[in-house]
Order: C-alpha cells, then structure tokens, then sequence
C-alpha cells in the first residue's frame, strides 16, 4: 500500500463520494505512529487544530512531521464563509486556561515552531485578542527554543485588538486575504478586503522588523489579472512571506470549485510573486497557511 489517498470531500461528518480531481492531488494518508502520538497529546490538553477542524488535506503529512497548527478560542466561528469548513455558530464562554495547556502541548511535543490560530469571536470585544497574547506568552515561557507564528482574523479593524497581540512579540504574524476582492461576497462576506490590507500595512507600521505573512487560495472564479491585483496589493503592505493554494471545496454547501489550477501554474504565480519583492512564497495546489511553516520561519528566526 503507497500510503496515498485521493482526496475527499466529507459531507455532515462523513466521507463523500470521491470526486474526480487531477492527478496531483494525492496526499498522505493519516494513521503514522507519530501522528497518533500527536493526536493524543492534543486530546490529552483538550485542544483543537485547524487540521481538523478545516478538514485540512495536508494532515496527514504535517501531523506524520509533528507539525500542527493550534486553533484557540474554542471550535464554533461568529461567521460563515464560504469557503470553511469550521462550525458556525454561538459560541459559549471563554476558556482562559487554555494558553496554558497549549504551551503544555508545545512543550511535550517538542515544537521548534508553534502556529496559532482561532475562530472569529465577534461577540467578544477585543475579537480574543487577549488569549491570543496569553498563548504566546505562555509558550515562549515554557518553550524558550520555540518560535511563534500567530495566524490572526481581522478583530472587525479593531487596532487596540491588534496591538494586544503584537504586545506578547510573536516572531511571525499572518493574516490572510483568502481571495480576490470581488469574491468576497461569496468567501467572506463578513469580512472587508481593504480592511484586511489595513491591517497589514498597520502591523508594518508598528514594527518593521516583524516577519509579516498572507495567503490566498486560487480556484473558485478568479481571473488571471484578479490574482496578481490581489498579490501585488499584498506585496505593497510590506509583506515578506506568501502562500498560494488551491481552494477545495469542503462540502455541496461551500462555494464550488471554478477549476484546478496544474503544478506549473502554480510554479508561474511563484515566480511572480517573488519579483514583486516577498522573501519567500510557498505555491502549489495543496499549500495552505500553515504549509511548512516551520521552514518558512528559519530564516527570520532570532540569532
């Protein structure tokens, strides 16, 4: 057995029919001694990932490497895109042990480089703002070797928000722009596209030597000419680090797939983007934000 699955796309918590996808997606499949063990560790502290909870395809590759990326604030999101597969809804209270038992995590794991994301929390006031600097916090006390990449939502354009998190120092920020700006009806239509290249250009603004991250996926309707707006508006914030992907749809209610970018495309959109100016771009039909991240993060690492 190769130990490569097709991918599918599962429907209400369990697998869809396989769908007929190019030949290039073909990824790992889950069930390695390490990626059992990390999945323990991350139900022993109560925990939940954006590789799961996303429906990442790259889970079992990145789990398989001890790689994971950490989505706090709880599992039910204040929005629903159309691209996400995260549950929607209400959520319920604040978990403000939580920082804590994820740099417990880190630490058992072992993490050379922890990615943290979360939910949005619109009903909250500073977005989570608050347990987003904890977290970072509580890892760089009980991790000193481990570097951290905080992947974070828009907080509704709220700088006092943002200023929380960039107070606990992570060594890399990331918000993504997901796509071009006239889908964003479609895949995120509560969200702002100018609002997210403002925060952008703002945590620039405040600190010019912090490695500044962003992500698109490509696929769902786009143009040529939208791609490449879109990338060189990024590129203009001051922008060191780009990933570009292909957008997979997670179930029949999620906006469907416009058609599949191929390997060379990919391989063009790189190219193009590193001559605007980023330092390093990560491009292919199974990149996602957290694609590896840890190596992305060596060379802006501290000394």
């Amino acid at each position: 057995m190769s130990g490569l699955v097709d991918i599918e796309a599962p429907v209400h918590g369990r697998p869809a029919r396989r769908r007929r996808l190019p030949p290039w997606f073909r990824v790992q499949a889950p069930g390695s001694r390490t990626y059992l063990d990390l999945k323990k560790v991350v139900d022993e502290h109560r925990l939940h990932t954006v590789c799961e909870s996303a429906r990442c395809p790259n889970i079992g590759e990145c789990w398989g490497a001890r790689t994971a990326t950490f989505m706090i604030l709880g599992d039910i999101c204040t929005r629903r895109c159309g691209f996400c597969a995260v549950k929607t809804g209400r959520p319920e209270g604040l978990d403000t042990d939580e920082p804590y038992r994820v740099a417990r995590a880190v630490r058992s794991l072992g993490l050379r480089h922890a990615v943290i994301t979360s939910v949005n929390r619109d009903e909250l006031e500073d977005g989570g703002a608050a347990i987003f600097a904890e977290t970072v916090r509580q890892i760089h006390a009980a991790c000193p070797d481990t570097s951290v990449e905080v992947l974070i939502p828009d907080f509704q354009g709220n700088e006092a928000a943002l200023d929380i998190v960039l107070s606990a120092e992570p060594e890399i920020l990331n918000h993504n722009l997901e796509t071009v700006p006239r889908l964003y009806r479609l895949m995120r239509p509560q969200a702002n596209y100018t609002q997210s290249l403002e925060l952008l250009r703002r945590v620039r603004g405040r600190n010019p030597a912090l490695p500044l991250k962003s992500g698109i996926m490509v696929g769902a309707g786009e143009t040529e000419e939208e791609v490449m707006e879109t990338i060189s508006d990024i590129a203009r914030q001051g922008t060191d680090i780009l990933t570009i992907g292909q957008y997979l749809q997670p179930s029949p209610a999620h906006v469907p797939v416009a058609r599949y970018y191929d390997p060379a495309e990919f391989s063009t959109l790189r190219d193009r983007a590193l001559a605007l100016g980023f330092r390093h771009v990560e491009s292919g039909p199974l990149v996602r934000s957290s694609y590896h991240a840890a190596d992305q993060a060596e060379p802006f690492s501290r000394g």
